[in-house]
């Protein structure tokens, strides 16, 4: 890749983080005012419908969506062209297909997003339920929706583990600001972590019972939180690490090394 690829590559990738970073803040502050109020918890639909009622709510969908395509671009363009040095060894594949899988999911999320802003249409009902309805009708169905729990369960335990064990701290720029709001971040994804575990659950069991009703999305994890002895303090610290995880992506976006086009001396959180 040339130099201006790099450059280029680079904004995409602050573009990406920041979107991600605006769904999760969002996602943390409402989280957060439904510990406290008689209101309920929202997922990522739910949220972003909000926001569409909200002064300059269609300008800003637009900008989250094409930030969601950016990150499509940046995270299929890093596993294919591996500009984080992952490796072609069984370790690396898995990681850059990773990557690239993660890339996917947001580009979906992106498209909706757009349609969100541009349709103003958003369809009753939890859209994990929906489409896990029409995975389940399909030849293998049950299969199908049990490996993707097990995907996401994986993913939400890569993400526990990468903030407990500090390792995102190799890929971040290390400056006075970084350093102070460090704790922050490893809160933000260890939450983010057992968020995706929680709805990985809720996938596992709507294949094992075959009733695609007890599928859910974040909402639906965020709200059994509420249901659990002493519900409204677990429901405000998902909100608040929902809210850390955003800021994790912002962090991301602005000081993330990638070790294909950053200076090759600048010191990581690590060092």
């Amino acid at each position: 890749m040339t130099d201006k690829s790099h450059e280029g590559l680079k904004w995409v990738m602050r573009a990406g983080y920041g979107a991600r970073g605006v769904i999760y803040t969002i996602i943390g502050s409402l989280a957060l005012l439904a510990a406290f109020k008689s209101t309920q918890a929202s997922g990522t639909k739910d949220a972003l419908a909000a926001l569409r009622d909200e002064p300059y709510g269609v300008p800003a969908l637009l900008a989250i969506g094409v930030g969601l395509l950016a990150y499509l671009v940046w995270r299929v363009v890093a596993g294919v062209q591996d500009v984080e040095n992952q490796g072609t060894d069984p370790k690396g594949l898995i990681a850059r297909l990773g990557q690239i899988t993660t890339g996917l999911i947001h580009g979906g999320i992106g498209v909706s997003v757009l349609a969100l802003a541009m349709s103003g249409k958003n369809s009753g009902g939890d859209t994990t339920q929906d489409w896990t309805q029409k995975l389940m009708s399909m030849p293998m169905g049950r299969y199908v929706v049990s490996a993707i729990a097990l995907i996401l369960l994986g993913a939400g335990i890569y993400y526990a583990y990468k903030g407990w064990s500090g390792s995102y701290k190799g890929h971040l720029a290390r400056t006075h600001f970084t350093e102070s709001i460090d704790p922050i971040l490893t809160i933000g994804l260890v939450v983010y972590g057992i968020m995706m575990a929680l709805v990985a659950g809720s996938l596992g069991y709507a294949a094992l019972t075959a009733n695609p009703e007890q599928a859910g999305g974040l909402g639906k994890a965020l709200q059994d939180l509420r249901g659990m002895a002493f519900g409204r303090f677990l429901l405000g610290g998902a909100g608040l690490g929902l809210i850390g995880f955003a800021i994790y992506n912002f962090v991301e976006a602005a000081y993330r090394v990638v070790p294909k086009f950053s200076d090759p001396d600048i010191r990581t959180l690590l060092d």
